[in-house]
């Protein structure tokens, strides 16, 4: 089995059909169209298809250039405007954007874009009396509405109305998801106004909300921080640090509080996030993105960023989100660019020195993202996160004996190992498999399930490790099985189930599997080849040469790409491979159970939900999980667990934990009864 190392929220109005941004659009690879291609378009429907050519290419800086070119045809085109602002937002030329905005200002589908851009130019002029009038729309979805509303209290503090403010937001009526916001917005408001006995219960409020960790994890952990600075700041120094000890208990590892505490320990002085109006404003953008970024809004999220970072163009936060997002989009040189913004002193340096070695890795320049990274170690060698991140490199470059002696170091400065240490012991079991020396490798993965008990995974990786070793067999098929059952829909595990099913011989079983892991990841050419050749052994001819010839179209790997081609010519050979457990094999086939997340980028400690396959239209914001029939699987609750870290670990998105609720009734009266030891349903 070949190794895989991967690098909603509110049910709203989705964004019209104009939205020029492509699903498929990302940061501009390129520098623009050249001169001679702009000269040699005389036409308007010539640079429109140019333009539309670029975007689906990704080229988002050739593709402003070929609208403009457009526009001087037809100057007064709206939907080419339209096109010219939200490319140019997303390419954070937001100066550029507003002449596009002003021009749009009546536009009602697009005031939520245009209007919002004249808003922010406001704000950050200290024109709060004009941002309240940009903020009105005509229309509105439930986060359009949320959005302007803080940002329109915002305006009204900037002019002295405190308390008009507050009240605005109070009145404010929404779906649930609305409170954490409104209330963490209050709370700077109070703290703005100076009106310290109210900010105190506001933000006690919200430390004290269980349900708010689930909601929306960045934004309460943001409420946290602030909360800590802001005690700090009036010298109630173990309060603040007792108030950072309750946010770990539902995120740890989080670089941001991290840092924080060793300020306040230290007695340093601590900056309070949002210091004006402006910040303020900045902040709701950067809060939804966040969150709207774990429901697959990718283009709302680059929107909203780049208008957060106009308010507060030094905001490392939004700077270091705004890198992330160009990781997940496959453009690790404008990563690094961000990363090369965060300066000495931010909570989010280590992370974007570490982050910028494995973009320099990214892109094959594994010499400099070895120095990069070995340069690291030396500056803190107690930090675990540059060895996991130098042990990714070697492994990509298959150099398994060498992230295995980095692995083998990092365990010696670790000590007594910790539940956040499981993923160093896995990518050493992965690294010593690989090596294959599982005398090594298996105390490595046993080690990680007991750090972390029933991790899928580890219990993938190894359960499939002991079918195709033909060891263990029954045992390792139920440890696939069990990961499986944790993650129903992560497709990569559930064709490991399928593949170790064909690999002992049950190919009607494997053929069900299969099929199942290429509905759930129907774009890797991997999957699609298994589910062929279990369709071959269970008499399927036809539609395994259609499988075999999907994954050849699929741009697999020069090996596979081989075997696929040969298949398709010759079919697999009539006598059937010897089956695994007739086999007197040791291991050295392909070897190892396929390893999802098998590199953890650096700071991986903090929860992240599972990838999931991106929906054919990206233009549509993310819609609330639908209550679904209640499943028959029961769950007994653990100490420190929340609502999030269970619809994470067990269901494989932390945004799940709307689905829990909808099955327990009595944890939608009351999410304070989740408790050690109580049972819960969970859905099937």
């Amino acid at each position: 089995m070949r190794k895989r190392f991967k690098t909603g929220l509110f049910a709203t109005v989705s964004l019209a059909g104009f939205l020029a941004v492509s699903a498929q659009a990302g940061f501009a690879k390129g520098g623009g169209a050249n001169d001679e291609d702009l000269i040699a378009i005389s036409s308007f429907s010539g640079a429109f298809l140019a333009g539309r050519a670029a975007e689906a290419d990704n080229d988002l800086d050739s593709a402003i250039d070929y609208y403009e070119r457009a526009l001087s045809f037809e100057p007064d085109n709206l939907a080419i405007q339209q096109s010219l602002l939200l490319a140019l937002v997303a390419e954070g030329r937001f100066d550029d954007a507003l002449p596009h905005a002003r021009a749009l200002k009546s536009v009602p589908e697009m005031e939520r874009f245009s209007r919002l851009g004249l808003a922010v130019d406001a704000l950050r002029n200290e024109n709060y009396a004009q941002a309240e009038n940009w903020l009105k729309l005509v229309l509105e979805s439930d986060l359009d509405r949320l959005i302007t509303a803080i940002m329109s209290a915002w305006a009204e503090a900037g002019q002295g109305a405190f308390d008009d403010a507050v009240k605005s937001l109070a009145d404010l009526d929404g779906p649930e998801w609305y409170k954490l916001f409104k209330s963490y917005h209050i709370a700077l408001i109070l703290v703005q106004e100076g009106d310290d006995e109210a900010a105190e219960v506001a933000f006690k409020a919200i430390l004290d909300d269980v349900t708010a960790a689930s909601a929306g994890p960045d934004t309460y952990m943001r409420s946290i921080e602030a909360y800590a600075a802001w005690l700090a700041g009036r010298g109630e120094k173990e309060k603040a640090l007792a108030t950072l000890d309750r946010g770990e208990n539902y995120i740890t590892g989080r670089a941001a509080t991290i840092t924080m505490r060793q300020k306040i320990k230290a007695d340093e002085k601590v900056a309070f996030p949002v210091a004006d109006p402006r910040e303020g404003a900045a902040e709701i953008l950067l809060n939804i993105a966040t969150a709207l970024n774990r429901g697959g809004g990718e283009p709302f999220v680059k929107l909203y960023l780049n208008y957060a970072l106009a308010l507060s163009p030094d905001n490392d936060d939004i700077v270091i989100q705004l890198a992330s997002l160009a990781e997940q989009q496959s453009e690790p040189e404008k990563a690094i660019a961000y990363y090369e913004r965060i300066g000495p002193g931010s909570p989010w340096r280590r992370l974007a020195e570490l982050q910028t070695g494995l973009n320099l890795a990214d892109l094959d320049r594994h010499d400099e993202a070895e120095s990069f990274l070995k340069a690291a170690i030396e500056k803190d060698p107690d930090d675990i996160r540059a060895y996991l991140s130098l042990g990714r490199v070697f492994a990509v470059q298959e150099d398994y004996r060498s992230a295995a002696e980095v692995y083998d170091e990092a365990v010696t400065r670790i000590g007594e190992p910790q539940r956040e240490d499981w993923s160093l012991f896995y990518q050493r079991g992965i690294a010593y498999e690989r090596l294959k020396e599982w005398d090594k490798a298996e105390p490595n993965f046993f080690k990680a399930l007991e750090l972390y008990p029933d991790q899928p995974q580890v219990l993938n990786y190894l359960g499939y490790s002991w079918v195709d070793m033909n060891m263990k067999l029954e045992e390792g098929l139920e440890l696939i099985s069990r990961a499986v059952e944790l993650r129903p829909n992560d497709g990569y595990i559930v064709d490991s189930l399928g593949w170790a099913h064909y690999r002992l011989g049950r190919y009607e079983e494997a053929t069900k599997e299969l099929e199942r892991a290429v509905q759930l990841r129907p774009e890797d050419p991997v999957l699609n080849d298994h589910l062929g050749d279990a369709y071959w052994r269970t008499g399927r001819k036809l539609e395994a040469t259609y499988q075999w010839a999907h994954a050849r179209d699929l741009d697999p790997d020069p090996d596979l790409l081989a075997e696929v081609e040969k298949k398709l010519k010759e079919g697999l050979p009539d006598k059937e491979p010897k089956r695994i457990a007739e086999a007197s094999s040791t291991g050295d086939d392909t070897g190892g159970a396929q390893a999802t997340d098998a590199m953890p980028d650096a700071g991986a400690t903090e929860p992240e939900p599972e990838p999931e396959s991106e929906p054919e239209d990206r233009t549509t914001e993310p819609q609330a999980p639908e209550n679904g029939d209640a499943g028959d699987v029961m769950y007994t609750i653990k100490p420190g667990e929340t609502l999030w870290s269970i619809a994470a670990d067990q269901l494989g998105d932390g945004e799940r934990f709307r689905d829990i609720l909808a099955i327990n009734p009595d944890l939608q009266r009351n999410p304070d009864l989740l408790r050690a030891g109580q049972e819960i349903r969970l859905p099937e």
